[in-house]
């Protein structure tokens, strides 16, 4: 463990809080308030923590509900640092090469990761004079990372004036232009501007609107990489919920929030928290890392201030959602497929149209095969795969499809398309199931069926953004995709970063930093041993 003291507050001083949602954003909020003294309760609805990063398991097959690519790994390292552990007790994290492998319609194949050499050398093979371009793009990106990222991501944004100080930043790296837009001023292959594109995606951004900000996650990955756990997302998951009751956190799974009553007045109110165990047990403060408008429709939709917060949230763009086929086959493919493939189909920008804005489910589509197996052959028996395939489709409000009635068809046309990478997919296929649009709505509680809360676009970015703390419900602070700086492992683990230090504020505990470790810490008053 670190040589630095974890202190907690004095049982006089003790405050409880209620996270609601043990995603990445609650079980990072929850470990950073345990660690602080503050004396925390997790709420998860599901009979395991995690999230959208459930774990499914059949047949002996271990399949990630989730996210799957976990970047800046210092990010997990300093959340295991501040509640003095070490993230190598527990948790293997596996770096992935190369990050993805991009696949076109015509065959063309680039293997994306962070050797610059690597990449100038597939680029010059097909247009030398985007070799240049693609270093620009580099440099473009490390300055975006240098302000987005490393100085704005864990910085709340509560005042106007927060966004007002940060304005000619912006304004300098052209914010206001989208990643495809941006991409497209330094190269001119097709194929290479979908390719430093794509990550918008994987934030719930739309490449065609989503602020150039976001081409910073190039140079995040270049930086620090990609990587897998050992035994899958999950495994991370487990980590994190055994160091939150290490410190003596509590943990409820299978514990729906009914509903949540604000009682007092501001400066002693009060969070009543309900489930199907306990009803309005009291809370000194709540973090929600629930879906936004769920917060605020349901879990507060006995207050009329959550109720015009709901009703803005209405009126929001909001992420497309996803349908995953989740399957596992009598062979190991080995060869075949790389850790993370996207397959490109035969439209991009017309596709991301229909995807973002259409009103049916486009005929073609862009996939995102997950092979966890390449990495780590024991989530799958011996001599079998495990894999998952993403499509992006429109979210409920747009398209409000019957799911039930064609999700079966819709997963067997994308079996047939992986055959092109996976021969003869559908003879090996062993098990299989899938999950859409309606998935994300009933069971996760997402607006609309949305995969990534409100989209990434400038104006729903920063302040723009719903806040990591609530202006007007006393004692309510947010985490999650849905707040600053939003989706994404990097994004939520930083927005639980942003909360606590609004908490810590917020409850007169001073923030310390540790000499040699580096690691902060928070204490009321005295320290105590």
């Amino acid at each position: 463990m670190p040589e630095h003291r974890i202190p907690l507050l004095a049982s006089r001083t003790r405050r409880r809080a209620a996270v609601v949602g043990s995603g990445f954003g609650g079980l990072a909020a929850a470990i950073r308030l345990q660690a602080m003294g503050v004396e925390t309760t997790v709420f998860e609805a599901r009979d395991q923590p995690g999230g959208r990063a459930y774990v499914y398991r059949d047949r002996g097959f271990t399949f990630d509900g989730g996210p799957t690519v976990i970047t800046a790994p210092h990010t997990l390292e300093e959340l295991f640092g501040v509640a003095g552990r070490h993230m190598s007790d527990y948790v293997d994290m596996m770096p992935v090469t190369p990050f993805y492998r991009l696949a076109w319609p015509d065959g063309h194949v680039l293997d994306y990761d962070g050797d610059a050499a690597s990449m100038e050398r597939q680029i010059a093979s097909r247009n030398p004079a985007d070799v240049e371009g693609y270093r620009r793009f580099v440099e473009y990106s490390r300055r975006v990372f240098e302000t987005g990222y490393e100085k704005l991501s864990a910085t709340p944004f509560l005042r106007f004036s927060d966004m007002v100080r940060v304005a000619p930043a912006l304004v300098r790296l052209r914010a206001d232009r989208s990643v495809y837009s941006t991409v497209c001023r330094f190269v001119k292959d097709d194929h290479l501007r979908q390719a430093l594109s794509f990550h918008a995606l994987l934030v719930g951004g739309n490449p065609l609107e989503t602020s150039s900000i976001y081409t910073l996650i190039h140079y995040l990955e270049r930086k620090w990489g990609v990587f897998f756990p050992r035994g899958g997302t999950g495994a991370l998951v487990g980590a994190l919920a055994k160091v939150h009751q290490e410190l003596g956190g509590e943990l409820r799974v299978s514990s729906p929030v009914r509903h949540i009553e604000v009682v007092g007045e501001r400066g002693s109110t009060r969070h009543l928290v309900t489930t199907d165990a306990h009803e309005r047990e009291p809370f000194d403060l709540v973090v929600s890392n629930a879906d936004l408008h769920h917060t605020y429709g349901t879990l507060y939709g006995s207050d009329a201030r959550a109720r015009r917060m709901a009703t803005k949230l209405e009126r929001m763009e909001w992420s497309m959602s996803l349908f995953v086929l989740y399957f596992g086959t009598d062979v190991t493919y080995e060869g075949h497929v790389a850790h993370h493939t996207v397959l490109f189909g035969p439209r991009f920008e017309g596709l991301l149209k229909d995807i973002f804005h259409g009103r049916a489910l486009p005929e073609d589509y862009s996939l995102y095969l997950h092979a966890p197996t390449v990495t780590d052959p024991s989530l799958a028996p011996p001599g079998h795969g495990a894999f998952y395939v993403l499509a992006p489709v429109p979210h409920l409000g747009n398209a409000p499809l019957d799911w039930d009635a064609i999700g079966d068809v819709y997963a067997d046309r994308i079996l047939e398309s992986l055959e092109a990478q996976l021969p003869d997919l559908r003879r090996h296929v062993v098990t299989r199931m899938w999950i859409s649009p309606r998935h994300f709505r009933d069971d996760l509680r997402a607006h609309l069926g949305s995969a990534f809360s409100c989209s990434p676009r400038l104006m729903q970015s920063a302040w723009f953004r719903p806040h990591n703390k609530d202006a007007r419900i006393p004692g309510l602070y947010l985490v999650g995709a849905g707040t600053h700086p939003g989706a994404g492992v990097p994004g939520v683990l930083q927005s639980a970063k942003a909360t606590a230090g609004i908490v810590a504020r917020d409850l007169g505990l001073e923030v310390h930093r540790g000499t040699e470790t580096g690691i902060e810490w928070a204490t009321h008053g005295e320290q105590t041993a």
